[in-house]
């Protein structure tokens, strides 16, 4: 990491390619969220912009498996 990327803000809004990316799931899986209302996402013109905090208020409610050998 550089000193550009630690001082850099963090996006408000990601891509839906972006999002898929900085989350680890698919784009079918992304659409289903959004569409459940589970992911916040808007429109800027064509654009479809995923919510940062919703994305990640969404990985952060996602059940955690054990760890191996606890």
């Amino acid at each position: 990491m550089t000193i550009v990327d630690q001082c850099a803000p963090a996006p408000l809004a990601y891509t839906v390619p972006d999002a898929c990316r900085a989350a680890g799931l698919g784009r079918t899986t992304l659409y289903e969220l959004i569409a459940a209302g589970r992911v916040r996402a808007m429109k800027a013109g064509s654009r479809t912009l995923v919510e940062a905090e919703s994305l990640r208020r969404y990985l952060a409610s996602l059940p955690t498996l054990p760890l191996k050998g606890a």
